[in-house]
């Protein structure tokens, strides 16, 4: 089985379709979505019906709930607010009944996935540190979960020892007598200082994870984000992937 997996694209329509694009060079079986399918850009309703038809299973991401009015935005910084509430304002109530059915946890015989841990998946915490991951290693009933939110790709992985430690890289061979938890980074806002979208690949047959970048029409997309009235910095960090 090689499943595409992918998270957080924040309504960037323009690097949704880069990543589509690139993946059906990669034979992929089954597309999963680690969540957050809109917030910051300007094409919440076209990469909501892009997922709809792209994605086998999507979880819930803070934006796409908050969207729906099942997330409180107090936590959310001021720019995050005023996106989430143009988000609302350009739904349909067909775009948002998709947003509020959204589970939190998806789960099968391969892997788990979750946008930010499995202990209070509605908090949507962040996974920052082997502190917050252990809390997760231990409800994780698979060998890998997925996850998304930080916009930073990585890997925790727990060892048959029980130690934790913390890689980057592009290539993760998965070992039986490891766990690991796999950021796959974000679509549509990358924060790792590198602009171009990040998707992934999980080969079950091969027990390796890929996690690939493809460029796509950044300032495209920023126009639309100037244009459609949402504050100009979620159109230039885009520029510099932060």
């Amino acid at each position: 089985m090689r499943y595409g997996i992918f998270s957080d694209i924040h309504s960037n329509l323009e690097a949704l379709d880069a990543v589509s694009e690139a993946y059906r060079k990669e034979e992929i079986d089954k597309y999963l979505c680690v969540g957050d399918v809109v917030g910051y850009a300007a094409n919440p309703k076209e990469c909501i019906e892009k997922i709809r038809t792209l994605a086998m299973i999507t979880v819930a991401g803070n934006h796409d709930w908050a969207s729906a009015n099942l997330f409180s935005t107090d936590y959310f910084n001021p720019l995050a607010k005023e996106a989430i509430s143009w988000t609302q304002r350009n739904l349909d109530e067909q775009d948002i009944y998709f947003l509020e059915h959204l589970t939190l946890i998806y789960k099968n015989e391969d892997l788990t996935m979750v946008h930010g841990t499995l202990d209070g998946p509605g908090d949507f915490n962040y996974m920052n540190d082997g502190y917050i991951a252990s809390k997760t290693f231990e409800l994780l009933e698979t060998d890998i979960c997925f996850v998304g939110h930080t916009h930073v790709p990585g890997v925790f992985i727990k060892s048959k020892n029980s130690h934790i430690e913390y890689r980057e890289g592009s290539n993760i061979d998965i070992k039986e007598d490891s766990k690991y938890i796999i950021n796959v980074g974000s679509v549509g806002q990358p924060r790792d200082g590198n602009p171009e979208a990040t998707y992934c690949i999980y080969d079950t047959d091969k027990k390796n994870v890929q996690i690939k970048r493809i460029s796509y029409d950044i300032q495209a997309a920023r126009k639309k984000i100037i244009a459609g009235g949402l504050p100009g910095f979620l159109g230039d960090r885009l520029l510099i992937g932060r």
